[in-house]
């Protein structure tokens, strides 16, 4: 429990086969004392592909699955590891850490700092805002489609089964038409929830005009941006998006058990509480132990105000926030945009020389997110020998795989899968 009368300050997807210009850093994180040698590469990480800041074995395209950490997030992991062996080298910042990602964060998808609230996963991020908005048990009409996270749509089947009025719309011509996502938002519609790009073929939604569409119906928007995030551009504020949430492990690059969510500041009220939990609490007082003021009650809670103080419960996960730190840092000095300009060229090459060689495309052309799609039958077994034996990693499904380059794959990568699957 806090302090009595003081300020509240608690510490704390899926079954498978399996830049160029640089912003100023922000006053005060990272410093060169704080992450020793590995902060050269990030203060100045130089043109991309950054093969040096990553320790990676063999040929990885696959951070769609999850991106591999970088040698300055794990070494800030162990900074922290040191802190919980409790063996005097490391001081406990968990708290500045945990402030200092978070606004990080917000400032790479253009919130507000206490617009975003700490949750363990995506999923978790939107349960809390179905709760809130009290779909579950309804009749409520909630629009999504094929391309969105398959756990969220189990989430919406499993409520169509008491009752919910679910509309999910099915791909066409390896898309999502907006038209036919107008057509299901009539007014009435209580919530319309998407992955800002799909985890299938990296299909990637326009945000703006959907919400346009949507708002002007008296719906609200959720979107899961898992695979947006430190991938493509984000701003919350311009598109209008009323909730979005993510995991931290994929383009983020930083750990399991680790997510924000994001709540639009005038849609807050909106959702009741539907949990609770000792971080929800502003002040505290008692009235019940040697020494306390009297009062009317033994106890009494003020709770907080804000989106962390409205979602976050209990206990959160520590290790993964300095690592988060590092790479937030590291997003926000190399530029989204540049990650994307350098990729794009490594995507287009993937879609025009894998077309027409037995592989069919699943991903729309001219795609600018970092997922390449193809189906194949049987592709999980047809395929997974000949990329095992040449050290490939990409995602395989049983009648499709997925490739997903990264800031540290090049040129030759590309070609040297092409010629492993040809």
């Amino acid at each position: 429990m806090p302090e009595k009368g003081k300020k509240h300050t608690g510490l704390s997807r899926r079954k498978m086969i399996t830049a160029m210009g640089m912003l100023p850093m922000v006053p005060g994180l990272l410093s060169n004392a704080d992450m020793g040698t590995t902060s050269k590469l990030l203060v100045n990480p130089g043109p991309l592909p950054h093969k040096d800041m990553f320790s990676i074995k063999g040929t990885y395209i696959n951070a769609a699955y999850t991106h591999p950490m970088s040698k300055g997030s794990a070494e800030a992991m162990r900074k922290y590891l040191d802190f919980r062996q409790i063996n005097g080298r490391e001081a406990d910042t968990i708290g500045a850490d945990r402030d200092e990602a978070r606004t990080l964060f917000a400032r790479l998808i253009n919130a507000d700092a206490d617009e975003i609230s700490w949750i363990p996963s995506t999923m978790v991020g939107e349960n809390l805002i179905v709760s809130g908005l009290g779909i579950s048990g309804t009749k409520a009409r909630v629009v999504t489609d094929a391309y969105h996270f398959d756990g969220s749509l189990y989430l919406y089947n499993q409520l169509a089964k008491q009752g919910l009025d679910l509309q999910i719309i099915l791909p066409k011509n390896n898309a999502i038409e907006l038209n036919e996502m107008e057509a299901a938002i009539k007014p009435g519609t209580k919530l319309v929830a998407v992955s800002l790009v799909s985890m299938i073929n990296g299909f990637q939604h326009d945000l703006k005009k959907l919400c346009d569409i949507a708002h002007s119906r008296g719906a609200l928007v959720f979107a899961d941006i898992i695979q947006g995030a430190g991938s493509v551009p984000i701003d919350v504020h311009d598109s209008g998006i009323d909730f979005c949430a993510c995991s931290t492990y994929k383009w983020l690059m930083g750990d399991f058990g680790v997510g924000f969510l994001y709540v639009r500041k005038d849609r807050l009220p909106l959702l009741k509480r539907s949990q609770y939990g000792y971080r929800q609490v502003a002040r505290d007082a008692t009235h019940v132990f040697p020494f306390d003021p009297p009062g009317n009650t033994p106890f009494e809670f003020t709770p907080g105000t804000t989106t962390r103080a409205h979602f976050e419960v209990g206990t959160l996960g520590n290790a993964a926030v300095p690592a988060l730190k590092f790479s937030l840092n590291y997003l926000l000095n190399t530029g989204v945009k540049s990650i994307q300009q350098y990729r794009q060229p490594l995507i287009d090459r993937l879609q025009k020389q894998l077309t027409g060689r037995g592989y069919l495309p699943m991903t729309p052309q001219g795609s600018s997110s970092p997922i390449v799609s193809f189906a194949m039958e049987n592709a999980g077994k047809k395929l997974k020998g000949k990329l095992d034996a040449a050290g490939i990693n990409i995602q395989l499904y049983q009648n499709r795989f997925r490739i997903s380059p990264s800031v540290y794959n090049t040129m030759d990568d590309i070609d040297y899968l092409i010629a492993t699957l040809s």
